[in-house]
């Protein structure tokens, strides 16, 4: 009987755990917010709820007293969401940088079948039949607002020393008028016909000799930087060239990876997508900008959220230990304060709960502390990964005010269950045994 009674007990609070890391997980902070101030109403007027209070005050107050104690979970919990965030705005900042480089107005046309530009060819009179939609805006002069463009890898040396793949970009002079928001900061644009670059400012940071005025070899032809362009997009981890000049360099004929256009309005998509399916000439695929660079980024940012969520897990495995040595120690510390409390009829509620409010008060200081460690080395902190397969893109870091309520969440969680078993443990002792322990 007695094992059955522990298996049950056992399971009781296996099923707690679950729910309230489940709830914990999927309530959003409206719902937790009410929850809290429900807890704080309870506190306020029941009798239970003022003798947890109560005994909530005198822990607190020996905090200063076990500070070595306390600060192993602060510490502990700290870094788990210092790391947990940081790994965490390194996948938003990823995504941020490729799904904010397209818009709903502008659409991007592709060989069928390809999931990349560098996957893709179109020959000249795919461009001339694609150009000649009706859902294509015109300029002034009646010319369709459409850039065909040519993408290949480059090999540029590094900062480091190192040599990487930098995204090589043949276009015309409408790809800036379909592209408003890439504006040149530095030097001017390069002219056509000649070997000239105009780099992206992620491209300058992050590989060398790419200053307006140098010069830089690519295969056996050497270009001249003549300009820097920004862009707060992916667009900016990219070289720019004319088009005529990369296709003869790269022996890439007539043909492009790509057309560019800009619609005439965000409505029109759907139109120009049944166009181009209409024509057999045509073995093409269309999205929006926005559509096409968001699914660029989703694959890379899953994988590296999954790398947070795994290496924060396995740290948090490490913090919850940490809060359960520190917490049992600190019951078998007061043993005979709390025995003394329920002989004196305090239930055993008001026990449980102090002790967990001391515990999570603790995760809740390590949660903060974490996520100001992480803001403040980390937000805009400037890295580069591989986008596309082969070129390299550079982003920043985004520490979102979403991801340390993320990581506030994680210490709160972990300060629950580091402290559920402690204060079962200080309410559920003999009242006659802790007594003569102590």
């Amino acid at each position: 009987m007695t094992l059955i009674k522990s298996f049950l007990r056992g399971f009781g609070l296996f099923l707690l755990l679950a729910v309230f890391l489940a709830a914990w997980i999927v309530l959003p902070w409206p719902a937790l917010l009410g929850i809290a101030v429900l807890f704080a109403l309870w506190m306020a007027f029941t009798r239970s709820g003022r003798q947890a209070a109560s005994v909530t005050r005198v822990g607190v107050s020996t905090l200063a007293q076990r500070l070595g104690a306390s600060s192993v979970v602060v510490i502990g919990i700290a870094g788990v969401v210092g790391v947990l965030v940081a790994l965490l705005a390194m996948a938003e900042g990823y995504r941020h940088t490729v799904s904010s480089s397209g818009t709903d107005d502008t659409a991007i046309v592709l060989r069928g079948g390809s999931s990349a530009e560098l996957m893709s060819v179109l020959s000249r009179d795919q461009i001339t039949t694609i150009e000649r939609a009706p859902e294509i805006a015109r300029d002034a002069e009646g010319r369709p607002l459409a850039s065909a463009e040519l993408v290949v890898s480059a090999n540029v040396p590094r900062s480091d020393g190192e040599e990487g793949s930098v995204t090589l970009r043949g276009v015309g002079d409408m790809a800036w008028v379909v592209r408003p928001g890439v504006k040149l900061v530095e030097g001017r644009k390069f002219e056509p016909g000649r070997r000239e670059l105009v780099v992206g400012k992620g491209a300058r940071r992050q590989f060398a000799g790419l200053d307006p005025g140098k010069e830089l070899r690519l295969g056996n032809q050497v270009w001249t930087v003549v300009g820097v362009f920004e862009s707060g997009d992916a667009m900016e981890s990219e070289m720019w060239a004319d088009g005529e000049i990369v296709s003869s360099a790269y022996r890439r004929g007539s043909s492009r990876a790509s057309v560019f256009a800009k619609l005439t309005d965000a409505k029109a998509f759907n139109a120009f997508k049944a166009t181009l399916a209409a024509d057999p000439r045509l073995q093409v695929e269309a999205d929006t900008t926005r559509e096409y660079f968001s699914k660029q980024s989703e694959a890379i940012s899953k994988v590296l959220r999954i790398i947070g969520i795994v290496v924060g897990s396995i740290m948090a495995i490490g913090a919850v230990f940490g809060a359960l040595n520190t917490m049992f120690a600190t019951v078998a510390s007061r043993a005979r304060e709390i025995a003394t409390l329920r002989a004196i009829g305090f239930r055993g509620m008001p026990v449980v709960v102090a002790v967990m409010l001391e515990t999570m008060l603790l995760a809740a200081i390590g949660g903060l502390l974490g996520g100001l460690l992480a803001w403040l080395v980390f937000n805009g902190y400037t890295a580069s990964t591989v986008a596309g397969g082969v070129a390299s893109l550079s982003f920043e870091f985004k520490v979102s005010p979403d991801l340390l309520w993320q990581g506030l969440k994680w210490a709160l969680a972990i300060g629950f269950v580091g402290g559920l078993f402690p204060a079962l443990r200080a309410a559920t002792l003999p009242v006659t045994d802790a007594l003569r322990a102590a």
